[in-house]
């Protein structure tokens, strides 16, 4: 027999380990095709990649969208928002002490007097440290506020019904809560307004006042509570009215804005 050249063979083992060749010699990379005359197609392995690179870049992009919804989701559990939460559980747990045994009960009285001081101290704390952690998140926005007035609102609404505290005296405080909260809302548009140095005292002011309240007091500190909710009722319609002159001018000066820019744009 013949034997096969030795170049032959080490020809035909070459051409097997370069792999597939075009006619016109020239080795084919992997997904590239041949077209016509051996001439390697290399658009349609491009199209092949870029459509490899679409879907690994979709599902990448997919990926980090989970991801931040899921760190957005997870920033709602910060410390700050949970201070709320409790404020909220408090509202309840306040109402069944400050009723327990018929409502006029000292001890009783005492252990609601020591939710309401609970949560009137985490209000304190908890925007602060949204502010100053960037904790600040769109639940903490609508519950906080919502807190806050749900504990005082529980609270005079109690000593009302119970005949410690005349029912206008509530009127007046929560129709003012109500009354600048609505006005907020409707003058955001042109801006916001910011909680004044009054507010702050007021509010200290109404803590206080209602804490005093809450504690079956005799004697000279029943006449004390009697002044310092006083107090409590002044400030509270000083710095209502003010919030409704800040509203005023506010929508005016936003108003005088919008038409200073629509003559801008017209000229």
């Amino acid at each position: 027999m013949t034997g096969v050249p030795a170049s032959a063979a080490g020809g035909s083992s070459s051409a097997r380990r370069a792999g597939p060749r075009g006619a016109s010699g020239a080795a084919q990379e992997p997904g590239e095709c041949t077209g016509p005359g051996g001439a390697v197609d290399r658009g349609t392995a491009d199209r092949g990649a870029a459509e490899r690179g679409a879907t690994e870049g979709g599902a990448a992009g997919r990926g980090g969208k989970i991801a931040a919804a899921a760190v957005n989701q997870a920033s709602v559990w910060n410390v700050a928002n949970l201070l709320t939460m409790l404020r909220l559980l408090l509202v309840p747990a306040f109402v069944a002490l400050m009723l327990g045994n018929g409502g006029y009960d000292p001890a009783w009285r005492s252990f609601a007097w020591a939710a309401f001081a609970v949560a009137m101290i985490t209000d304190l704390f908890d925007g602060h440290l949204a502010r100053t952690y960037d904790l600040v998140t769109d639940f903490g926005k609508i519950a906080d506020p919502i807190a806050d007035k749900a504990i005082m609102g529980a609270a005079l609404i109690c000593l009302s019904a119970l005949g410690d505290l005349p029912w206008w005296v509530t009127a007046v405080i929560l129709g003012r809560e109500v009354g600048v909260t609505v006005l907020r809302f409707v003058v955001i548009r042109y801006g916001v307004i910011p909680a004044s140095r009054g507010g702050k005292l007021k509010t200290l002011t109404q803590g206080i006042a209602v804490g005093m309240y809450v504690l079956a007091l005799t004697g000279p500190l029943a006449t004390l509570r009697f002044w310092v909710m006083a107090a409590a009722v002044v400030l509270t319609v000083a710095t209502g009215l003010d919030y409704v002159k800040q509203a005023i001018v506010l929508r005016r000066r936003g108003i005088a804005e919008r038409r200073a820019a629509l003559k801008g744009t017209e000229a």
